[in-house]
């Protein structure tokens, strides 16, 4: 969501580029487990899910042999460490070691998003003049919400699309996260809303986003039906997210044009929009949310070092007391990649008076940033390069930056941001996006790894479990939405968010795998379980712009059960695909 040149570069950053000169680049997509070879060859020429069926004592030497078994990026061999590590016989032990780590790089990428990628993006928004004001009806809140929002809300399924397209043998987990996390949030989300507040949709909103969706679903259908992808095909994707930007944009200003400027409530055809003070009162984390009665009666000047400890606390005391005893519990968990976070990722808000300018620790960034930034593109390749064979990047990138720090420490003060401080924005967008793209990088790659294990296709992973996991906040918070009084809000939220996913998604991912030589990528979907998913989207949908209007946009709890059972249905289906209880017959 955002800009597409950052997400491009971000993208491109993290691709490793490994393509054959002259011939399409291939991208399986089915996953599937190819016939049986030679054990003796140790793995040589063999797809990696053969491990499985050598001898356990043969399974270190397959993976270390075999060309398939190895991991493009990342900071960690998870192959390597479950069959060389581990023993045999602690293969459980590992596994659950493996999963624990995944839920956490979920807790990672959804932290980095949601404190640091967002907030970012909403300070460059406000410097870039689109921030928007929900009191006053300004054009710029649609542009605001299907560019800035949706970039903050899609990053990391868009960023772990691009890095699994990035490898021919994880294009699968980005077919089925895409095309899962669509199928899991257009029912057992949407669904969910009805069911805690029934409503009456907006209208024309929700026509406007289920027909661009499902026109961007087919494209994806016969993309995959013929195979391959273009140059032409690829810009199309990106093309459309913009018409649909425009169209969001044209339709809202003729609508309120229409409507004078009025202030008037919005009818049915409208989502309807928190003040800024509720907005406040319901996403607020810092100290400074808990009102006046906490503030000083007269301001104090802090010193350094205690400005630096309190910006790298992340607890608060007085919330921490009222919370209930599992949020304590998942917020025990947070704390280590928050305190990581606040000490390499500025963070400027545009709603505080001092637009959360923390001198000692802003100083602090202008190094942790940029070395950052170095040391996790392209797993540090180029961080630990060393120029002339003498001095490492690294070294250099840590020299400019105490001396910017240095000349920024002397140059500012305590009290008042400098008024260079939107550059800050700008490096906390690169460096969160830096984050958010390394944890998506590792797992994907603990995905696969979890896929040979138990011999799982890419696609059941994606649409399982990655998408599960980059779905969870969306459905959290477009859930505590409806509790709040906004369901209209959070069901334009489901159709309207994920437009940008498929579109960037699939479009960004595919365009960053060519090159001057290879202007077509090919895509192969050799399962049944890609069709399957594809359909049940499409149906999904089709069920919805059907049964929508049919209700004259009074969403109810039927509605909600149809949606949830149609979701466990397409559930079941798919498994039984993907352990051949359901397969085609061959003839």
């Amino acid at each position: 969501v955002g800009p597409a040149g950052a997400l491009s570069l971000v993208g491109a950053l993290s691709l490793a580029g490994a393509q054959a000169a002259g011939t399409p680049l291939s991208l399986d997509l089915g996953g599937t487990i190819p016939p049986g070879g030679d054990a003796l060859s140790h793995g040589r020429g063999l797809d990696c899910w053969e491990v499985r069926k050598q001898n356990s004592s043969e399974w270190c030497r397959f993976i270390r042999s075999n060309p398939d078994c190895r991991l493009e990026g990342g900071f960690l061999d998870y192959l390597q460490g479950v069959f060389c590590v581990f023993p045999p016989r602690l293969l459980p032990l590992a596994v659950t070691l493996y999963a624990l780590w995944l839920l956490y790089l979920f807790i990672i990428l959804g932290v980095t998003a949601e404190k640091f990628f967002c907030p970012n993006l909403s300070a460059i928004s406000t410097n870039l003049k689109l921030s928007h004001n929900v009191a006053v009806f300004s054009l710029t809140s649609p542009l605001h919400g299907v560019t800035f929002l949706a970039f903050g809300n899609g990053a990391p399924d868009v960023f772990s699309a691009v890095v699994a397209f990035s490898d021919p043998r994880t294009a699968g987990l980005a077919i089925g996260a895409v095309f899962g996390a669509g199928v899991f949030v257009t029912t057992v989300v949407a669904g969910g809303i009805a069911l805690v507040k029934p409503f009456t949709a907006a209208s024309r909103p929700f026509l406007r986003d289920v027909i661009f969706y499902m026109v961007a679903v087919f494209l994806t259908f016969m993309v995959l039906y013929f195979g391959r992808i273009t140059l032409g095909e690829a810009l199309g994707y990106l093309g459309l997210y913009i018409f649909y930007v425009f169209t969001v944009v044209l339709c809202t200003w003729i609508h309120r044009r229409q409507r004078g400027e009025g202030l008037a409530p919005p009818g049915p055809w409208e989502p309807e929009m928190p003040t800024d003070t509720e907005e406040r009162e319901s996403s607020g984390t810092n100290s400074g949310d808990y009102g006046e009665e906490y503030r000083p009666l007269l301001p104090s000047r802090e010193t350094s070092l205690r400005i630096l400890t309190t910006a790298l606390s992340p607890l608060d005391y007085r919330k921490w007391r009222r919370k209930p005893w599992y949020w304590r519990v998942f917020k025990v968990f947070k704390v280590p990649v928050e305190v990581v976070l606040l000490l390499t990722v500025p963070v400027v808000d545009p709603d505080k008076d001092d637009l959360n300018w923390k001198r000692p620790l802003n100083c602090l960034h202008v190094l942790t940033s940029p070395l950052l930034c170095v040391l996790t593109l392209k797993s540090g390749t180029y961080g630990l390069y060393q120029i002339q064979g003498v001095f490492p990047v690294w070294g250099l990138i840590m020299l400019v930056g105490s001396v910017l720090a240095l000349v920024i420490f002397i140059t500012t003060s305590n009290e008042e941001p400098p008024k260079y401080h939107c550059v800050f924005a700008f490096l906390g967008f690169l460096a969160s996006a830096m984050w958010i793209n390394a944890a998506a990088t590792e797992l994907v790659n603990i995905l696969r790894t979890l896929g040979i294990i138990f011999q799982l296709s890419n696609t059941v992973l994606g649409l399982t479990l990655l998408a599960w996991g980059n779905s969870i906040g969306d459905t959290f918070s477009d859930l505590t939405m409806a509790r709040q009084g906004y369901p209209r809000m959070a069901f334009s939220a489901c159709f309207g968010g994920i437009i940008f996913n498929i579109l960037v998604g699939v479009g960004l991912g595919c365009l960053l795998q060519m090159t001057s030589s290879q202007l077509v990528v090919k895509l192969e979907p050799d399962s049944l379980l890609v069709w399957i998913l594809a359909g049940a989207l499409g149906l999904s949908l089709v069920f919805s712009f059907v049964s929508v209007p049919a209700q004259c946009f009074q969403l109810g709890k039927a509605y909600g059960v149809c949606l949830i059972l149609y979701y466990l249905a397409f559930l079941c289906v798919a498994l039984l695909t993907e352990f051949r209880v359901i397969h085609l017959s061959t003839i």
